[in-house]
């Protein structure tokens, strides 16, 4: 009969596939499990204000229309439900596909079942498949898998967050509206059970067996696999475990797939007493903590409490005396197993010889071994049992009592078992490898002997008192003839042959007294010890190797080993070689691997690299978090360094006599670490762990602080970030990393991680962590909870930032690049504020904050044009003025009569909408003046610090851009440069617009209300008449022209010519009216033109187009 798994076997091929793709969901089930997003819990009262309306639970399917309406009710609701699609449809989509695929794969399941019944499989029926020994296994585990998905499912996401999920699914996504879609299949399979995996929580009624019987699946197949789970033994283990009271442990991965396919027919649970008894007897005499997919543990007194049959069975177990005893027996054999496998371990015991003569008996060790650690592991971990169950605990404690257990001695016969087993191992793969050669050379070997001996009874070698004897001759040569006839190949025949060979050599010492010549004997005990190396050599078998490999198994400890961690931990602490036992550990963990993998291997499932990525992956994790005490021990001596290089050593100097340098060593101090050979991604992950914890505690203001704390607490940040810098440099040689490099990633990486979660409140579609370039999941970046309305340090300096630099609160002068106080005319800060930014937190601190202002200034830009469209353009009364002055002010290249009542007027009926108007445009100057003090700091340090690197990009950039007198001013070419240096920040767009009729006048009578609040002196320039009314020049000037900027040119070509116009204007008026001094309205519009030439780079023409060259000269003198 053809192989049932051969590739031509349709019928073997089809029910592999159901199974391999069976572990692959599981995996992702797991994986996903991961990545819910917090939101769909709604834990927060926050989250549930929010979001209560636009997120649903299976409700929502009662009315939808109910619930849409409502949505488009409100506007607000309907743009925060936009955004939520955006940000989370992606996720959606595959958690959407793995429940699907569960689905399918029942469906797929089921039709496989019908074929087989159908007879559409030549010569298959659901018997025969069931008698053949793969077949029997496949089906067994494809109705297990199907058990373990809904388990997992309902374990990993709440019900109510799943519900929550599929409807969000269906709303955002095309399924509602496909015929095809099967989600109405899938919201049935996986709507909410009650179940919650919370301690303490109450379990609902008819749990689990109703989950499990919401597809229907044939109940003869259901009692056939449970027929043969009950009665086989499916994977031949037993065989592994030959003695009589390790049967429960060879039998346990069926144990544990038979207590998941039993809640498909519950009925035996809970009536039949008799299979339940038989099951009991079987598979659970001396155990009731069981493993049941890849660590996930289940307590059997907890899960069957429910079933009657199920109980009573179970209580012969949970008798008191039986706990006893078994604890007992595990507490006796640990005790035993502990010093005998120590004493295996000793440097040179196991030697190959030894290896080879007491295979059965180290056999027999290391199952002793495993099963106890398996017992001692399953039945006194934490997550077997419910604290709030009272059985439970003292079940729990009479284990602990009865046992002696010791968490710490159980690691350390783990640990024992796994190097053990692990030497064993490779001992055995190497002398596999060389089983042939070995065995020929011995072989070889004896038959030189016998051939040697031969020649020396011939009597023509010369060996002293060594008579002539031809019979001994002949016999000797027909021996060597015959050793040198064994074949390898037939081993059997060989090994019997070997036997004979040696009695024969015995007979022939004995029966012609050759004892009397020492070296004949020697020859002879020669030959007979390489005859039993010969089959010594040819019993080592690879079923050793399987046999090893199946003890070993540490799959039920995949999630339970995490509870050795700080165990481990500790122990690399005070000895830090325990790594190397410790690698032999989490290799032995690394085989729970073989347990989802093997089926997908075998169905050559392109499932197999993302599957084994996961859990190794899984496993990577767990082995990096074991690994992480070794930085986090080398940081704690960091810290003491940190501490010395701060506070005690001092710098050295270039020059230093002689004499001196006894003083500058401080031997005392420098010597007080010891750093060790250190692992660079613990070191990384440490390193952000500290820096990240530092700046989020470091960069906290309060805002209520008379005087800001922004500077003190910048240098004193620095002063941290340059003992962490300094420290870093002095440990780099010792643990031999690139100290500078691992710096200067891993701080750029946590900077630019908070500048992104800082403008994701900006964003509609958030970068989620996952997606993020800057986070990784080996060297994660933590999370802190915000303390004000900024998410992260890098929010909270930029709003503090703008706290001090507050336009109503100070004033600018750009030619110090200073900040005073309107009232008390003190120097607030100044441009040393970036510098001190740049020690602190480098480069990317002031790029991630030149980032987060551009974010600002655009949701200030946005806000202005919704009030600028929503207020002012509804405004009736407004917009009749507009339209009064339009048709006052045309056409522009004119001079309006009457021009300082005309002006007055407008500037009086619309004066209320200016509060806002002018908050809005200083906010947006005053982020302006920020970014270019950025853009000069960026520029001189980088003139500093990389001075060739800048000359050169200066160079390429000059080379690159063309002659600028080939090129009218007013020409659309506008060459750019390579690269920039720098960027001068006025010029760029930061928002899309659409034409706003009225804007150029509205900007006018806006600057022109302002002039009044504004005077002109020698010393200062235009700064504020009251500090009651603040106005402050340089955010306004700036403001404005980057409000422009986003519009058309022509709208800021109109807004330049009704400023020429209010200038010549007013001024015709004073010459008419034999007024002398220029008017100071005049002087701050003549300044705003000048400013405005000044900060845009434009050539003079541009302003003496609108005002006449001869009042910019008179202007001229008055400054």
């Amino acid at each position: 009969m053809v192989d049932f798994l051969a590739e031509n076997n349709l019928c073997g091929q089809a029910v592999l596939r159901i199974v391999s793709r069976g572990n692959a969901i599981i995996a992702e089930l797991l994986r996903l499990s991961e990545f819910i997003p917090a939101v769909f819990r709604l834990k927060d009262k926050s989250d549930q204000q929010k979001y209560g309306d636009i997120i649903c639970d299976f409700s929502y399917f009662k009315g939808p229309e109910y619930y849409d309406s409502k949505l488009e009710a409100k506007p607000d609701l309907q743009d925060l439900d936009d955004e939520f699609r955006e940000n989370n449809l992606e996720i959606l989509s595959r958690f959407y596909l793995a429940f699907e695929s569960v689905h399918k794969y029942i469906v797929d399941l089921t039709r496989y079942l019908d074929d087989l019944y159908e007879g559409v499989y030549i010569q298959q029926t659901l018997e025969t498949v069931l008698l053949n020994e793969d077949g029997k296994q496949l089906l067994c585990e494809a109705l297990y898998l199907y058990g373990v998905m809904l388990l997992v499912i309902d374990q990993k996401m709440e019900g109510e967050v799943r519900e929550r999920m599929l409807v969000s699914y269906y709303r955002y996504s095309a399924a509602r509206s496909s015929a095809d879609s099967n989600l109405d299949d899938i919201c049935k399979l996986l709507r909410s059970t009650g179940y919650s995996s919370q301690s303490g929580a109450k379990r609902p009624a008819n749990y689990p067996e109703s989950y499990f019987q919401r597809v229907p699946i044939s109940s003869t197949f259901i009692s056939m696999v449970i027929g043969r789970l009950r009665s086989d033994d499916i994977y031949n283990q037993v065989s592994a475990y030959p003695l009589p009271e390790h049967r429960s442990t060879a039998l346990a991965n069926q144990a544990a797939m038979l207590y998941v396919c039993l809640y498909f027919i519950p009925s035996i649970l809970q009536t039949q007493q008799a299979k339940m008894r038989e099951i009991v007897d079987k598979y659970f005499p001396d155990n009731w903590v069981i493993s049941v997919y890849m660590g996930i543990t289940v307590n059997l007194v907890e899960a069957w409490e429910p079933y009657k049959a199920a109980k009573i069975a179970l209580n012969y177990t949970l008798d008191s005396a039986n706990i006893r005893e078994q604890a007992s027996r595990y507490s006796v054999s640990m005790e035993g197993l502990r010093p005998q496998i120590q004493q295996l371990l000793k440097e040179g015991f196991l030697r190959e010889e030894i290896v080879l003569d007491n295979v059965p008996k180290l056999l027999n060790c290391l199952r002793d071994c495993n099963v106890s650690i398996r017992w001692l592991m399953l039945h006194t971990a934490d997550s077997a049992y419910d604290p709030n169950n009272k059985r439970l605990r003292q079940i729990k404690e009479q284990v602990i009592n009865d046992s002696k257990y010791n968490p710490k001695i159980l690691f350390q016969v783990l640990l024992d078992t796994a190097q053990f087993e692990f030497t064993l191992k490779e001992m055995f793969k190497k002398m596999l490898s060389e089983k042939q050669l070995k065995w020929e050379s011995y072989r070889a070997e004896g038959s030189e002997r016998m051939t040697e001996l031969a020649e020396v009874f011939s009597g023509v070698k010369p060996l002293t008192r060594v008579e002539k004897n031809e019979n001994l001759q002949a016999w000797f040569r027909e021996i060597s003839k015959q050793i040198e006839s064994l074949n390898y190949e037939d081993s059997t025949a060989a090994g019997r042959k070997t036997v004979q060979l040696i009695q024969a050599l015995v007979e022939v010492q004995e029966f012609h007294q050759l004892e009397s010549n020492l070296q004949v004997c020697q020859f002879l005990a020669d030959t007979r010890k390489f005859l039993h190396q010969m089959i010594r050599t040819i019993n080592i078998k690879e079923e050793v190797l399987i046999t090893m490999q199946i003890v070993g198994d540490l799959s039920y400890a995949w999630q339970i080993i995490d509870s050795f961690t700080s165990i481990m931990q500790e122990s690399i602490r005070v000895n830090p070689s325990m790594v190397t036992k410790l690698r032999a550990t989490f290799l032995k963990l690394a085989s729970a691997l073989d347990l989802p993998l093997l089926r997908i291997n075998q169905a050559n499932s392109p499932d197999l690299l993302s599957v084994s990525q996961f859990y190794s992956g899984e496993l990577v994790t767990y082995v990096r978090k074991v690994l992480q005490i070794i930085p986090e021990s080398m940081f704690t001596s960091l810290a003491k360094i940190i501490k010395l290089q701060i506070h005690a050593i001092m710098e050295v100097p270039t020059r230093l006599d002689k004499d001196k340098l006894k003083d500058y060593a401080q031997l005392g101090a420098r010597y007080e670490v010891d750093p060790k050979q250190l692992l660079e991604d613990g070191i990384r992950k440490e390193l952000v762990r500290r820096v990240a914890y530092a700046l989020h505690k470091g960069l906290i203001f309060n805002p209520k602080a008379k005087t800001s704390e922004l500077m003190p607490k910048l240098k004193e940040m620095a002063a941290t970030m340059d003992g962490f810098y300094r420290s870093f440099e002095y440990i780099q040689d010792y643990v031999s990393i690139y100290g500078l490099k691992i710096w200067q990633e891993e701080v750029s990486r946590i900077i630019n991680y908070n500048v992104e979660q800082e403008c994701n409140s900006f964003l509609r579609t958030k970068i989620q962590d996952w997606q993020s370039v800057y986070q990784s999941t080996h060297i994660p970046i933590p999370k802190f909870p915000a303390v004000d309305e900024s998410a992260t340090f890098i929010g909270r300096l930029c709003r503090e930032i703008l706290r001090i630099t507050d336009p109503k609160a100070t004033c600018y002068m750009d030619q110090l690049n200073t900040w005073y106080d309107l009232k008390t005319h003190q120097e607030v800060t100044n441009n040393r504020l970036f510098s001190e930014i740049q020690d602190t937190l480098g480069t990317f601190g002031l790029n991630g904050l030149d980032r987060l202002l551009c974010f600002m200034m655009v949701k200030e830009l946005q806000n202005f044009l919704s009030v600028f469209q929503k207020t002012i353009l509804r405004d009736k009364a407004m917009v009749d003025v507009f339209k009064a002055m339009l048709s006052a002010v045309n056409p522009v290249k004119g001079i309006v009569a009457n021009a300082s009542k005309g002006y007055a007027n407008a500037v009086a009926k619309t004066q209320k909408i200016w509060g806002p108007y002018l908050e809005s445009i200083m906010k947006v100057g005053q982020m302006q003046i920020l970014r270019q003090q950025i853009a000069n700091e960026l520029n001189y340090s980088c003139k500093f610090d990389s001075k060739h690197l800048a000359a050169a990009l200066e160079n390429l950039n000059k080379s690159h851009l063309p002659s600028p007198v080939l090129y009218d001013v007013d020409l659309h070419y506008n060459p750019a440069p390579v690269l920039y240096v720098v960027d001068l920040h006025y010029k760029p767009i930061y928002i899309t617009t659409k034409r706003l009729p009225y804007f150029p006048i509205v900007n006018f009578l806006f600057i022109i209300a302002q002039l009044p609040k504004l005077q002109y002196s020698k010393n200062q320039g235009m700064t504020c008449r009251k500090a009651t009314d603040p106005v402050d020049w340089s955010p306004l000037v700036l403001g404005l022209l980057t409000l422009l900027k986003q519009f058309h040119s022509r709208y800021t070509e109109q807004f330049l010519a009704l400023i020429g116009q209010f200038i010549r204007s007013i001024m015709e008026q004073c010459t008419s009216q034999k007024i002398p001094d220029m008017p100071s309205d005049v002087v701050g519009a003549l300044m705003f033109l000048e400013d405005y030439v000044r900060y845009t780079k434009l050539p003079r023409k541009v302003a003496e187009a609108h005002v006449p060259s001869f009042i910019f000269d008179e202007f001229r003198t008055v400054l």
